[in-house]
């Protein structure tokens, strides 16, 4: 699997890297790899082994009595994948797509098999790999929804990344979007 991510420097150009499976570090040594991505000015991460391909911001297929969130769905090679602004799932505001608007389409197994879901996020930033020793533990936010999609909070070179579960994140996106789906 070669994997392409562009790197986006404040003020620069983006730059594209390409990084193998022999470059991406499994859970020995109790680190992970992340691939981070930019949104509202916070970067935020998800392990990279749950990522499928990053692609372009396209049009997409409008699904009635979605989610405002649910953008609708894209045809990828033969499988339907629901597309989420995560930027408004979070309650971000809103932004206007740019050129760097990426949509990073992650998988995860579920007890219904495999399960591909897109977001859509700002700028893919970079890959860091992180111990199980920097990541940190999120604060309670009990009035907080989406606290339950942080897996941990880690700082590399003096800033803060927020971890997502991919897994929790999408298996509760992909309820709520079959519960729309079959009132309809």
């Amino acid at each position: 699997m070669i994997l392409q991510v562009a790197a986006i420097t404040p003020g620069r150009q983006p730059e594209i890297m390409e990084i193998t499976n022999d470059q991406v570090i499994t859970n020995s040594d109790a680190e992970q790899q992340y691939l981070t991505f930019i949104m509202a000015g916070e970067e935020y991460g998800v392990d990279i082994l749950a990522v499928q391909e990053i692609r372009g911001w396209e049009e997409s297929t409008l699904i009635p009595n979605a989610p405002a969130y649910i953008k609708g769905v894209i045809n990828l090679r033969g499988t339907i994948v629901p597309i989420m602004d995560l930027r408004s799932r979070f309650g971000l505001d809103v932004v206007e797509y740019s050129p760097v608007t990426v949509v990073i389409i992650l998988k995860y197994q579920s007890e219904k098999g495999e399960r591909v879901m897109g977001i859509v996020v700002d700028a893919v930033s970079d890959v860091y790999a992180i111990s199980d020793q920097e990541a940190r533990r999120p604060p309670e936010l009990s009035e907080d929804k989406n606290s339950v999609f942080i897996r941990g909070l880690a700082t590399i070179n003096e800033k803060m990344i927020i971890l997502l579960d991919v897994e929790k994140l999408l298996k509760f996106e992909a309820q709520e979007l079959e519960s729309c789906l079959t009132e309809q």
